[in-house]
């Protein structure tokens, strides 16, 4: 669909007083998030406190901070502006998430709460009470030599600095766009608050500021697309827009939606969730396996609404623009700003921001907690305090906004781009080790090496191969050209790994007893289903 004629936004004083009530409500928000990291201050003692909360997140905690670090700036300016762009196509990202999300909660949350806590610790034996991805899977497959959980740590750290810049990219688009301030320096203040109340609570802050969050982001993804949707059809010239227009978006078209690489791809971002590190550490940290059903319930109707409301407001946009914008992925806030009153577009204007930085806190939180209790404590000083290992992870909390922060200053980043390319490598690379992990019982070491370094290397080399390709001296491979998204060829190789080399390996007695022990304790916990 092709716009000729030019949108104007607000003139005058309906821009100063916006600016003004977006100040205003940012400056209340920045207050109440870092009054709660303070709050919890005290509360932060050791590091089970700082990476898990000290696993006592109820059930309307759990779900809604899991909704919260999970969907973020994708939800309110990648999936929007990726509608408004392309249309119908890109939806079936959506769908493909309402069911991996749901799966994520079904096969796994429950399992992984009870595993990690009860799996016998590979060094020292007795409950390991895992913190981390990285230690229970060294736990769950007795490896002493501490191979599993350096390149899982590893790969966590990867892929974080470019899931972690992909929300400052996007604080920094909202910053120019509502302010007229430069991205760079949008970026740094951002990251600056952040850090601070993540610095300041761990977990425990970022999953109280998750709570709000996601209201903020719900209610904001509620309002505008209704509210967008009486401004056209009050407005007859945009009221003329055809079916096969809007669902095309800008640029694409309705028969694209159909292509078979576009479904298979659109719904194969669902398998990431089986594999995300913040997600998972979610179903770790809630208060007892018993909670997950109703934390499951409530977490998915909020997801499968607000993906629902999320793409809606892609069409609503690409209607109510009738001049291509310049940042589709703005398409979010340039409609609050276009369709509301100054004061309640700062509200929900604010509430993009919550969904940035909600995101970017429990990233920046499982990847300190990787430095720490996967590196430091791992490798160099087992015994370390309790106190010296809460102040390491909030050095390590500073370390990675800055390397992120630089990734996001050195330009040319979308939003989808570097979550599609963090996405697929946790899918890939943890997804089907995590799952077959909870279910195998004769699973081993070696599988599980295979699986998350043959799905991490394609995740990152399929890119590549598919749209340059790739030259080794007088042998050259690709480019494909295929259009498929990383995460399929990458699950693929991550499955065939674990398959091929769970013979080059064998499950220990200690393993199967665990196994049985877990699977024991989480199908006779009432409340829980059995399967």
């Amino acid at each position: 669909m092709h716009r000729t004629t030019t949108d104007q936004l607000g003139k005058g004083s309906r821009l100063d007083t916006s600016t003004l009530a977006s100040i205003a409500t940012f400056a209340a928000y920045f207050i109440v998030m870092i009054a709660i990291g303070i709050g919890v201050y005290n509360r932060t003692k050791s590091l089970s406190d700082f990476v898990l909360g000290g696993r006592r997140l109820n059930s309307w905690v759990a779900a809604l901070s899991a909704n919260a670090s999970d969907f973020s700036a994708w939800l309110l300016l990648g999936l929007p502006g990726a509608i408004y762009l392309s249309g119908l196509g890109e939806a079936w990202i959506a769908v493909g998430l309402g069911i991996g999300f749901a799966a994520s909660w079904w096969l796994v949350a429950g399992r992984l709460r009870v595993y990690t806590e009860r799996v016998t610790d590979a060094r020292s034996g007795g409950d390991s009470d895992s913190l981390t991805l990285s230690s229970y899977l060294e736990n769950r497959f007795a490896d002493r030599s501490g191979v599993l959980r350096l390149v899982s740590a590893v790969l966590i750290l990867l892929f974080y600095l470019f899931y972690v810049a992909s929300g400052l990219v996007a604080m920094g688009g909202l910053f120019n766009q509502v302010f007229g301030m430069p991205s760079s320096a949008a970026i740094l203040v951002g990251v600056s608050i952040v850090v601070l109340y993540t610095f300041l609570g761990g977990f425990l802050a970022v999953s109280l500021t998750d709570v709000l969050q996601a209201a903020m982001m719900w209610i904001a993804l509620l309002i505008v697309p209704v509210v967008g949707i009486l401004a056209i059809n009050a407005d007859p010239d945009r009221n003329a827009a055809g079916l096969s227009d809007i669902l095309g978006g800008v640029e694409g078209s309705v028969g694209d939606a159909l292509a078979p690489m576009v479904v298979i791809s659109g719904l194969a971002w669902g398998i990431g969730y089986l594999g995300q590190p913040h997600i998972l550490a979610r179903f770790m940290g809630i208060r007892s396996a018993t909670d997950v059903r109703q934390a499951g319930a409530i977490s998915v109707t909020w997801a499968i609404t607000a993906m629902v409301m999320a793409v809606v407001l892609g069409f609503t946009g690409a209607v109510y623009f009738q001049s291509p914008l310049d940042n589709p992925e703005q398409v979010f806030a340039q409609l609050i700003q276009a369709v509301l009153s100054p004061w309640v577009a700062g509200l929900l204007l604010a509430a993009i921001l919550a969904a940035v930085m909600s995101t970017a806190d429990s990233q920046l939180l499982v990847g300190a907690s990787a430095i720490t209790e996967d590196g430091y404590r791992a490798f160099v000083k087992r015994d370390a305090s309790a106190t010296s290992l809460v102040w390491i992870s909030r050095g390590a909390v500073i370390a990675i906004a800055v390397v992120a922060a630089w990734i996001a200053l050195s330009g040319n980043n979308t939003i989808m781009g570097l979550v599609g390319y963090a996405w697929a490598g946790f899918g890939a690379g943890f997804g089907p080790v995590i799952l077959l992990s909870l279910y195998w019982r004769n699973m081993n070491r070696a599988a599980a090496l295979a699986g998350m370094v043959g799905g991490g290397a394609t995740a990152v080399l399929w890119d590549i191969l598919d749209n340059t390709g790739i030259s080794l001296g007088p042998i050259a491979v690709g480019p494909l050209e295929t259009g498929l998204y990383a995460m399929v060829p990458a699950v693929a190789v991550s499955l065939l790994g674990i398959v091929v080399f769970r013979f080059a390996g064998r499950a220990t007695l200690q393993m199967h007893d665990d196994f049985d022990r877990v699977e024991r304790e989480f199908t006779g916990s009432p409340g829980v289903l059995k399967r």
